[in-house]
């Protein structure tokens, strides 16, 4: 058998499974016990403040130009929003909506906000993860809805390439930019609206949802408090090319793992959410410890958390949801006590709308003329090179 130390040495300098002429780290990169012994080697290579900060500063780096997401059109503004259907509910009132990413884009999703109009509100992005219409379940109306009742304008928005985000295939070679991009323009969108507390903003998502939350607040301290749910892992990178196709984790100078891309959150407040029988099945005993440290750094240790479930699986399920809406009453001073509770939150206040009576776009309102259409047009617009 190997030295298993040997090994991970050679795995982190690049002479296997990643090489240096391929900077991509995709699915399980590592095993288990090789990525718990990289956590040894990446907390080895910062002792202080400082030192921490210079590594953050090079990971963030290493994100923003392995997406090269600094080539992204300069646009401030120009949401050009489009709200549609707005019904008021048992405590909160859900729109559908559509904002323009860029010219002919269209990030797809919905509004849930409070029904009173009382000052500002928090603002919450919801991304969510694998699935063709995963913004129409049950599940994300419940969290959302739930969200806003508490005192939260939420946006609930399509992942690339499903459901209304059909300009483009999920799988296209830019998903991760256009991803990322996308929610940089939700938080914009969210932060321009008069209704919105700029300095209570939240993100959560699960699965490639929990992705896009840890690396949109890695590199924009505009998100405040964030719950990456059943994602953050040492050795699994994600296995898609939303989360994994571009190399935000290695470049020539560098190398990281979405553990480290999490703790850039530090000071702000965190929230893991873990449970027994997938890729976080070890956030208690590697990626939790490690994040602490780095809170520690900042007398911070009280704003990072994790909730593990060892006998739940990988999903947003109620005790995730519920875990969530006291961090984020807690951090974002929500109202709680807006939601029933007896013995645990309830969730039955909801009405579950049919996905058409969520959709922004059909045969009566179609997309508008200037959409963009297939992934060639996306990519030849934004002049972005994917050799």
């Amino acid at each position: 058998m190997k030295n298993i130390f040997s090994l991970v040495a050679i795995t982190f300098f690049g002479f296997i499974a990643c090489g240096q002429d391929n900077m991509l780290c995709v699915g399980s990169h590592w095993t288990e016990d090789e990525a718990n012994i990289v956590m040894k080697k990446f907390a080895s290579e910062w002792t202080d403040l400082e030192s921490w900060e210079q590594r953050s500063s090079r990971i963030r780096k290493g994100i923003v130009e392995g997406m090269q997401l600094d080539k992204m059109p300069k646009i401030a503004g120009n949401f050009n929003p489009i709200i549609r259907n707005t019904r008021l509910m048992d405590g909160y009132i859900v729109e559908n909506i559509a904002i323009e990413s860029f010219p002919g884009f269209y990030i797809t999703g919905n509004l849930y906000r409070p029904i009173k109009l009382e000052g500002k509100y928090a603002a919450i992005l919801s991304p969510h993860g694998h699935m063709k219409d995963k913004r129409y379940t049950d599940y994300i109306q419940w969290r959302c809805a739930a969200l806003a009742r508490m005192g939260a304008v939420v946006f609930a928005y399509d992942m690339v390439g499903y459901a209304e985000s059909n300009q483009v295939n999920h799988k296209m070679p830019i998903a991760l930019l256009l991803q990322t991009w996308n929610s940089k323009r939700v938080l914009e969108y969210l932060l321009s609206r008069p209704d919105v507390d700029k300095e209570r903003v939240g993100m959560t998502g699960a699965s490639g949802g929990g992705t896009q939350t840890f690396v949109l607040t890695a590199i924009d301290d505009r998100i405040k408090v964030a719950a990456p749910v059943v994602q953050v892992s040492a050795h699994f990178f994600g296995g898609c090319v939303c989360e994994s196709g571009m190399p935000i984790h290695k470049s020539k100078g560098h190398q990281t793992n979405n553990v480290e891309i999490a703790a850039l959150c530090a000071p702000r407040p965190l929230l893991l959410v873990s449970d027994g029988s997938d890729w976080t099945r070890n956030t208690p005993r590697v990626e939790y410890p490690y994040i602490q440290k780095v809170y520690a750094l900042y007398d911070a240790e009280h704003k990072v958390e994790n909730v593990h479930l060892p006998a739940e699986r990988h999903d947003y399920g109620y005790n995730k949801r519920t875990a969530l809406y006291n961090f984020f009453d807690h951090h974002l001073d929500l109202n709680a006590g807006n939601i029933p509770y007896e013995e645990g939150y309830k969730e039955d206040f909801v009405t579950i709308l049919a996905p058409e009576d969520l959709m922004v776009f059909g045969k009566e309102n179609p997309r508008p003329r200037n959409a963009l259409q297939g992934d060639d047009a996306v990519i030849k617009y934004l002049k972005i090179s994917i050799d």
